[in-house]
């Protein structure tokens, strides 16, 4: 059964903003890191090792959409959410965004087996007759693959992100502070 999220403690905020201003500046962006006034989250200790030297690789509309998709799914959701808003942003930022729409990274190889398994309480031998291990889609929330039944049936098997409602649970006040710092 999955855990049901409750409220996220201040030490799991402070945790995650960390990790989210460490991703930030390491794909390019430690303007955003200021402007945000993020900086005080990063331990004093890993500050020297964290900022960058020279920028990184790509543009920034680029390199904003791999942040996004480092920073995983609540943080894609955004993305997607903002590659719809044309009218705001400029057209290179939207065409990349876009690609969060159908070219997010699948799952790590066997994360989705495992999964599967864990869910549903068996192997995926007894559970499908065949089961292709390379996804034909994956999103922000889950992926899908294609499985046949032991009666021969093909399938489209769709697996939840590990941990979705709470990654989610975790990100959303996140989010909505840095929306007002910004």
């Amino acid at each position: 059964m999955p855990r049901v999220p409750g409220p996220v403690h201040p030490a799991q905020q402070l945790r995650r903003l960390r990790e989210i201003t460490t991703v930030l500046v390491r794909f390019g962006f430690p303007d955003v890191v200021a402007r945000l006034n993020l900086e005080r989250t990063v331990a004093l200790g890993r500050r020297l090792r964290i900022w960058p030297r020279r920028a990184p690789w790509g543009g920034r509309a680029e390199r904003l959409r791999q942040a996004l998709e480092a920073l995983g799914p609540t943080f894609i959701k955004f993305g997607q959410a903002l590659a719809t808003r044309a009218d705001l942003l400029p057209a290179e930022l939207v065409a990349e965004l876009c690609r969060l729409q159908d070219e997010v990274p699948p799952l790590a190889d066997g994360l989705a087996a495992a999964t599967i398994e864990s869910e549903l309480g068996a192997p995926l031998s007894r559970l499908f007759a065949d089961f292709n291990p390379v996804p034909i889609a994956a999103a922000s929330i889950a992926q899908v693959h294609r499985a046949r039944l032991a009666t021969g049936e093909d399938v489209a098997v769709k697996v939840r992100r590990p941990d979705i409602a709470g990654t989610s649970e975790r990100d959303l006040p996140i989010l909505a502070q840095l929306a007002r710092l910004a």
